[in-house]
């Protein structure tokens, strides 16, 4: 009998390892292999001087050096980073209140999946029509410049795009309004997965709603916003589009909203392939540093 149940729990076994064949061979064709052919890359000099190709010739870690020893890298892992929180914060305390407010059933909110749809459609919308939506409204002839001039805040249109905080604050704001709806809906999954008895013996007890927010709603759902600021925190590393196509490539003003993506583009476009590659192998190893350091810092709270 035990035989028998063996060969059928090894057979039943096959269909898993049978289904498992498509994902694993697209992983390996578009993203191990070309993940070991930049690595592979990264360690050779291969770009376009005018119409001469020159290399691949193999000059080991030149090309590491060159990034790491420059002060490009650093300052626009700085723009990348002071983007990334400046969109995540508003963000993430958006979503908590949001996701509390729809969660909460003693409010008993009416049209709830409206509002849920509502706040999820900007997720849906494209960043490249979104950041040409923002350039026209930002611009110095925009709509918003002319509201502005009308209420009387403003004499003269304010160039929007010419200075660093102000061009900064559009990009965040846009992540912010793309994402917002997204980490709602992931928080307030994990808020309604929250068994209730524990919110009603709180109340028994005489806690306010602020004390069951922060003792026991923000606890249980380390897990939840543990994920979402991983994978914010990859995002925001992998910014591109938006700061792209907002400032028409350039980054400005004064590179000030260049981002590691777009300088890695930048060496893409030219067909640095040796250096393209030396930056891919870099932000890949600090966004596993990061994300690393962030899942241990959340991981030690909850223990502690």
């Amino acid at each position: 009998m035990r035989k028998k149940r063996k060969k059928g729990v090894v057979a039943y076994n096959k269909w898993g390892y049978i289904f498992l064949i498509p994902f694993v061979t697209i992983y390996l064709i578009f993203q191990l292999v070309p993940l070991l052919t930049t690595i592979y890359n990264s360690f050779f000099e291969c770009y376009k001087s005018g119409l001469a190709q020159i290399g691949p010739n193999f000059v080991g870690l030149d090309n590491y050096k060159e990034i790491l020893l420059g002060k490009e890298l650093w300052s626009y892992a700085g723009n990348t980073l002071i983007m990334w929180i400046m969109g995540f914060v508003p963000q993430i305390v958006l979503s908590l209140l949001l996701g509390a407010w729809f969660s909460d059933p003693s409010l008993r909110l009416k049209g709830q999946r409206f509002f849920k749809t509502v706040i999820y459609l900007p997720n849906l919308i494209m960043a490249s029509a979104f950041a040409m939506l923002f350039f026209t409204l930002f611009s110095d002839g925009g709509p918003i410049n002319d509201l502005l001039m009308q209420l009387g805040l403003i004499d003269k249109p304010f160039k929007f795009l010419s200075h660093v905080w102000s061009t900064r604050s559009l990009v965040a704001g846009m992540n912010t309004l793309m994402w917002f709806g997204n980490t709602t809906i992931l928080l307030m999954a994990g808020m309604m997965g929250i068994d209730t008895s524990l919110f009603e013996a709180a109340q028994v007890d005489g806690a306010t709603s602020r004390q069951i927010f922060f003792k026991i709603t923000l606890p249980l759902l380390k897990p939840i916003l543990v994920y979402t600021m991983i994978t914010s925190l990859i995002g925001g590393i992998q910014m591109f589009d938006v700061p792209q196509i907002l400032t028409n490539q350039t980054g400005n003003p004064v590179r000030s909203t260049m981002t590691l993506i777009m300088f890695l583009n930048k060496h893409l476009y030219s067909k640095n392939y040796g250096i393209g590659g030396a930056i891919s192998v870099v932000l890949f190893v600090i966004t596993g540093i990061l994300s690393l350091i962030v899942f241990k810092m959340m991981a030690g709270k909850e223990e502690d």
